[in-house]
Protein backbone atom coordinates (compact mmCIF):
# COMPACT_ATOMS: atom_id res chain seq x y z
CA UNK A 1 0.00 0.00 0.00
CA UNK A 2 1.48 3.38 -0.81
CA UNK A 3 1.31 6.45 1.58
CA UNK A 4 -0.94 7.96 -0.68
CA UNK A 5 -3.40 5.47 -0.94
CA UNK A 6 -3.02 5.48 3.13
CA UNK A 7 -3.63 8.68 3.30
CA UNK A 8 -6.57 8.71 0.91
CA UNK A 9 -7.67 5.71 3.14
CA UNK A 10 -7.46 7.50 6.42
CA UNK A 11 -9.30 10.67 5.04
CA UNK A 12 -11.96 8.35 3.90
CA UNK A 13 -12.71 6.82 7.64
CA UNK A 14 -12.36 10.22 9.17
CA UNK A 15 -14.93 11.58 6.90
CA UNK A 16 -17.39 8.10 7.00
CA UNK A 17 -17.08 8.67 10.83
CA UNK A 18 -17.97 12.21 11.17
CA UNK A 19 -20.89 11.38 8.71
CA UNK A 20 -21.86 9.25 11.37
CA UNK A 21 -21.73 11.12 14.03
CA UNK A 22 -23.60 14.26 12.58
CA UNK A 23 -26.22 11.10 11.86
CA UNK A 24 -26.15 9.64 15.19
CA UNK A 25 -26.99 13.37 16.83
CA UNK A 26 -29.74 14.43 14.66
CA UNK A 27 -31.65 11.02 15.18
CA UNK A 28 -30.87 10.95 19.06
CA UNK A 29 -32.15 14.47 19.20
CA UNK A 30 -35.45 14.04 17.50
CA UNK A 31 -38.56 13.13 19.80
CA UNK A 32 -40.26 9.92 19.49
CA UNK A 33 -42.71 11.11 17.33
CA UNK A 34 -40.78 11.99 15.20
CA UNK A 35 -38.67 8.85 14.83
CA UNK A 36 -42.03 6.68 14.79
CA UNK A 37 -42.97 9.28 11.71
CA UNK A 38 -39.55 7.79 9.91
CA UNK A 39 -40.43 4.38 11.03
CA UNK A 40 -37.93 4.05 13.23
CA UNK A 41 -37.49 3.42 17.10
CA UNK A 42 -35.43 4.94 19.76
CA UNK A 43 -33.31 1.91 20.35
CA UNK A 44 -32.37 1.39 16.56
CA UNK A 45 -30.53 4.23 16.40
CA UNK A 46 -27.07 2.81 16.91
CA UNK A 47 -27.66 0.04 15.05
CA UNK A 48 -28.59 2.08 11.78
CA UNK A 49 -26.09 4.59 12.43
CA UNK A 50 -23.36 1.98 12.66
CA UNK A 51 -24.64 0.59 9.41
CA UNK A 52 -23.95 3.93 7.46
CA UNK A 53 -20.09 2.66 7.84
CA UNK A 54 -20.17 -0.80 5.91
CA UNK A 55 -21.98 0.05 3.26
CA UNK A 56 -23.12 3.56 1.60
CA UNK A 57 -26.97 3.13 2.98
CA UNK A 58 -27.61 -0.37 4.93
CA UNK A 59 -30.67 1.35 6.60
CA UNK A 60 -34.29 -0.63 7.19
CA UNK A 61 -36.69 -0.48 3.73
CA UNK A 62 -38.92 1.40 6.28
CA UNK A 63 -36.37 4.30 6.61
CA UNK A 64 -34.90 4.91 3.32
CA UNK A 65 -37.95 7.01 2.35
CA UNK A 66 -37.59 9.46 4.79
CA UNK A 67 -36.37 12.81 3.04
CA UNK A 68 -34.41 14.22 6.80
CA UNK A 69 -32.83 10.82 7.14
CA UNK A 70 -32.02 11.00 3.35
CA UNK A 71 -30.28 14.19 3.68
CA UNK A 72 -27.85 12.55 6.61
CA UNK A 73 -27.27 9.33 4.48
CA UNK A 74 -26.15 11.46 2.02
CA UNK A 75 -23.78 13.18 3.68
CA UNK A 76 -25.03 16.53 3.77
CA UNK A 77 -24.20 19.10 6.46
CA UNK A 78 -27.39 20.59 6.47
CA UNK A 79 -29.19 21.10 9.91
CA UNK A 80 -32.91 19.01 9.74
CA UNK A 81 -35.63 21.14 9.76
CA UNK A 82 -37.84 21.23 12.32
Amino acid sequence: MSIISLLVAAKNAWADRRRRTQAYAELISLDDRSLADIGIHRSQIPGIVEGLGHSPVSVPASVAPAAHLGRILGGSHRPLAR
